[in-house]
C-alpha cells in the first residue's frame, strides 16, 4: 500500500456579516474543492497547508486554533491519501491570484449554499464542520 499525505485548508472571509468560502476548481478532475497540496520534504502540516495556499491562491492565511481535520480516500487502486485541512482567513488582502498550471477558476461563496457547489461527501462534511466551528466562534 502506498501512502499519501497532503495539508490544506478552508478559507473564508467575512464579507458585509456574510461567511464566504473560497472554492477552486482544479484542472485535473474539474471538480471544486479547497486549496492543498502534497507533503514536500520535511515540512509539517501546518507549513504544508500554508505553502500550498500560497502557491495556488496567492493568499497569505492565518489558520484557526483547534480546527484541523483529516479525511481518508483511495485515489487509485493500492494508493491511501490522508489530506489535512484547517481552516483559515487571509491575514490581510483576500485578492485571489490564482496558479494558472493547477487551478481553473476560483470563487468566494456564501458559506451557506456551498454544499451544492463541491463534488465529493467528504468535502460537504468538512464544510459542515467549518459551519459548527465557526458558530462557536462566533
Amino acid at each position: 500500500m502506498i501512502r499519501e499525505k497532503s495539508c490544506g485548508a478552508l478559507v473564508y472571509r467575512d464579507r458585509e456579516g456574510v461567511k464566504e468560502l473560497l472554492l477552486i476548481k482544479h484542472r485535473s478532475g474539474g471538480h471544486w474543492s479547497f486549496p492543498k497540496g502534497h507533503v514536500e520534504g520535511s515540512e509539517n502540516e501546518v507549513q504544508t497547508a500554508l505553502r500550498e495556499i500560497k502557491e495556488e491562491t496567492g493568499l497569505d492565511v492565518v489558520l484557526c486554533q483547534n480546527f484541523r481535520q483529516s479525511v481518508e480516500y483511495f485515489p487509485k487502486p493500492h494508493v491511501k491519501k490522508q489530506v489535512v485541512y484547517f481552516l483559515a482567513h487571509p491575514a490581510g488582502d483576500d485578492t485571489v491570484h490564482r496558479q494558472e498550471e493547477e487551478i481553473s477558476e476560483y470563487r468566494w461563496a456564501p458559506l451557506a449554499d456551498v454544499d451544492s457547489m463541491v463534488t465529493f461527501r467528504n468535502d460537504k462534511n468538512l464544510i459542515r464542520e467549518a459551519r459548527r466551528y465557526l458558530a462557536q466562534e462566533g
